[in-house]
Parts: C-alpha cells; sequence; structure tokens
C-alpha cells in the first residue's frame, strides 16, 4: 500500500478526535482540539490524497489551539505496526543501533574537559543503561564535563533519571509527572547507586542545547539547570514537556498524545512553550567552544 491510495480522511480524523478527547492532559483543551478537527473535517479541509499532507495539515491544528509539539499526527514513509506504540518503538530501534546505543561520541578536549554526546535519543532505559553507562564512566575521570544534548530530540523520563544519577552525588528529587489518567502523581528520583564510575556532584559541569533540544533532552537540561547543577550554554530549546504516547490510526499514519506534565520540583513548573533558557546564550554551531572556554577558565581559576 504506498501512500497516495486508499487514504479516507474521516476514520483517521474521528479516531484522533477520541484519542484526543480520552487520553490528553488537559481535558477542557482536548474537547476543544477533537472539536476543531471535526469542524475542519466536515469544511473538506482534509479532503487530500496523500498521508503526508493530511499528517501535516492535522498536525497544525493540533497544535494551533496552545501550541503543544507533542500533540500530532505523524506521517511514516514505511507501513507501521497497528499495536499501540509499535510506530514509535521501531523506528527508535533502527536509531539506537545506527548510533552506538545513543552515546555517539566521547571524546576528551585539551585541559581534560571531556564531552559525551548523548543522541539523537535519550533511549529507553532497557536498551540505553549499558551504552550510556559505558560513555558516561569513560568521562568519570575528567575534570569537567560537556554533555552535548544539541542534536537529542527527546525519549525516555527513567533515562533521565540514569543520567542525572551519573552526575549527582545523592539521591535527588528531579522532576513530578502529572497524570491524567486516575489523576495519578509520579516522582522522578536519581538512583543512589550507579553502574560503572560517577562523574559526580562537584566538578564543572557544562550542557549544550540547540533550537532542536526537544522533551526528555529538555528535562535533562532542566533538571540539572534548576539544581544548579549545571550551566547550560547554547540555544533556548523548543518547548516540549509533555510525555506522550502513539497509536496507529492507518497504515502510514500515528497520532501522538500527551498523558501527564511535568512539574520541577525547584521552579514548581516545567519548560512547555518556553523551552530551557540557556545560561549562556549562543549559537548552537558555537556552544561547545563556549563550554570548553568556560570550563578551562574555572579549572584555572
Amino acid at each position: 500500500m504506498t501512500t497516495s491510495t486508499m487514504l479516507v480522511p474521516a476514520p483517521v480524523i474521528d479516531e484522533t478526535a477520541r484519542l484526543v478527547r480520552e487520553q490528553y492532559v488537559f481535558p477542557e483543551m482536548a474537547e476543544q482540539v477533537a472539536g476543531l478537527l471535526q469542524q475542519r473535517l466536515a469544511e473538506g479541509a482534509y479532503d487530500v490524497d496523500s498521508a503526508e499532507e493530511l499528517a501535516r495539515l492535522v498536525t497544525a491544528d493540533l497544535q494551533s489551539v496552545n501550541g503543544d509539539r507533542h500533540l500530532r499526527l505523524k506521517h511514516h514513509a514505511d507501513p507501521v505496526s497497528p499495536q499501540q506504540g509499535a510506530a514509535t518503538l521501531d523506528a527508535m530501534r533502527r536509531d539506537f543501533d545506527t548510533s552506538l546505543g545513543g552515546a555517539p561520541l566521547v571524546q576528551l578536549l585539551g585541559g581534560g574537559v571531556a564531552v559525551v554526546e548523548l543522541a539523537p535519543m535519550l533511549f529507553p532505559l532497557e536498551w540505553a543503561a549499558e551504552p550510556l553507562s559505558a560513555a558516561l564512566t569513560l568521562a568519570s575521570r575528567a575534570e569537567a564535563l560537556i554533555v552535548d544534548l544539541r542534536a537529542n530530540r527527546g525519549g525516555d523520563p527513567d533515562t533521565v533519571a540514569f543520567v542525572c544519577s551519573h552526575l549527582l552525588d545523592q539521591r535527588t528529587h528531579l522532576n513530578t509527572m502529572h497524570w491524567r489518567s486516575g489523576e495519578r502523581i509520579e516522582q522522578s528520583w536519581s538512583q543512589p547507586h550507579v553502574p560503572g564510575a560517577r562523574f559526580g556532584g562537584s566538578k564543572p559541569l557544562y550542557v549544550l542545547s540547540s533550537a532542536s533540544s526537544f522533551s526528555a533532552a529538555e528535562e535533562l537540561a532542566y533538571n540539572l539547570q534548576q539544581l544548579g547543577r549545571a550551566v547550560v550554554v547554547g540555544e533556548r530549546t523548543r518547548g516540549g514537556a509533555h510525555p506522550c504516547k502513539g497509536w496507529t490510526v492507518h497504515p502510514h499514519l500515528e497520532v501522538t498524545v500527551p498523558m501527564g506534565r511535568a512539574v520541577n520540583p525547584v521552579s514548581g513548573t516545567n519548560w512547555e512553550g518556553t523551552g530551557v533558557q540557556p545560561d549562556i546564550p549562543c549559537a548552537a554551531v558555537d556552544a561547545l567552544d563556549q563550554a570548553h572556554a568556560l570550563a578551562l577558565a574555572r579549572l584555572a581559576g
């Protein structure tokens, strides 16, 4: 089946609207968004032949009410499994295998400053614990550390906590998730023990950000910034603080719906819509040089 055949927009829109109504973290907003989709469908706004074009139009409408960038209809060029979450997981697995498990670069710069790049995602912890632990253990002996999140587009909150655990000395409250389902509240804490060696909580730490750093990558930067543990260097991030799940609504389309919101224990809020504001703003392309210079100056001082 190709994206240009057998696309009937109505069932896709009906199912997307149903999922938004049932799952979206803000119930009143969910009614507004779902109503808009149904109205646009009735107006003929979605009478297109291509799944890719439908995804673009619907995503623009989904995000038009409150700008939630996690609320979207994603197009997949290859047909995806109808199982809940499978489309996202399959794409993640390919990225995991081609990025050394999400830690594609560990490098020692001059002056005892190490860089660990975490990209393109913070993968599910059951996959990522081993490669991330290896990378962070290797960098643990450095005098200062730069964590590069400029090309990281999000991932697993448990993996955020795992990385934070290597960069702190004691068990620390990082974040609280407020879920719509059952009005459940779930706290995220760093772990008291890590496999391998810790970089720890006292040596200089810098986090690099870009305008495309998103979601769990933003949580990692924000957690460390709010705790006063790291200096964020680079660009303001994209601004997505709502964890989401995905449902296949057509062989080439997946709707992702945020089901909770993050609340930081220090700031009492999150980075939704605003992004993480860097401590040292600069172009993303210059952030590594800036952070390296800051680390060398601090070590010299």
